[in-house]
């Protein structure tokens, strides 16, 4: 099983027209075989020297000459590590199967999978890249990939396109949910110090006075 990398430090501007040159030339499956999280950081990886051309499955022979010839290296065969090559496909749910956990919408790269919790999911089908993330996190194993035939292996321009886009609006809505749910926790946490503050004064306060009351006691007495 190929481990994901983690985020590394953004590379220098002078990278970023090489790093999409390289994205450009990647399926967009945004499948994570070549260990990273997506077709992107793997071009980034590749920058960095991270990363050989050869780890892209869903690219194939093909993918890898394209990359050889961009960054003039030598080609290099598809690393079996990585998986290999196979046909066109793309996820199919047995609706009467699913249980409406929503895990594999939460795995799909590009948002191409419609539902909600205890409801019944579906996939749109010419947005699915075909990266079978859906399938290990599915409870009940109702997520099969059908093959197309007559495709190519690899995803055309436009569908690469598409795909590329619909993920990068996946990851912005991603880091938006994130900023609003800190936002929440940050407003529950000040509402709760705004209600303890006054309680903590007075208990303060109290104690102040009862300190007080002992010591005008002691000199009395």
């Amino acid at each position: 099983m190929i481990e994901v990398e983690e985020t590394a430090p953004e590379l220098p501007e002078r990278f970023v027209d090489l790093i999409a040159k390289i994205d450009a030339a990647l399926p967009q499956t945004q499948c994570r075989q070549c260990g990273y999280e997506g077709c992107k950081p793997y071009a980034e990886a590749i920058v960095r020297g991270e990363a050989n051309i050869n780890q892209c499955p869903p690219g194939g022979e093909a993918g890898i000459h394209a990359l050889a010839k961009l960054l003039q290296r030598p080609f290099q065969a598809l690393n079996p590590a990585h998986g290999m090559t196979k046909p066109k496909a793309v996820a199919l749910i047995d609706e009467e199967t699913c249980i409406g956990c929503t895990l594999c919408i939460q795995a799909c790269p590009v948002d191409a999978i419609l539902g909600a919790s205890k409801l019944m999911h579906t996939v749109i089908s010419q947005e699915c890249t075909g990266c079978e993330l859906c399938l290990p996190p599915c409870p009940v194993d109702c997520i099969e990939m059908q093959t197309i035939p007559g495709r190519p292996t690899a995803m055309n321009e436009a569908e690469a396109a598409l795909a590329r886009q619909r993920h990068q609006q996946r990851l912005s809505r991603l880091a938006l949910e994130k900023q609003k749910t800190a936002q929440t926790y940050s407003k529950r946490n000040q509402t709760i110090v705004t209600t303890e503050t006054p309680s903590t004064e007075v208990l303060k306060k109290n104690a102040i006075a009862a300190a007080m009351a002992r010591v005008k006691a002691q000199k009395t007495g």
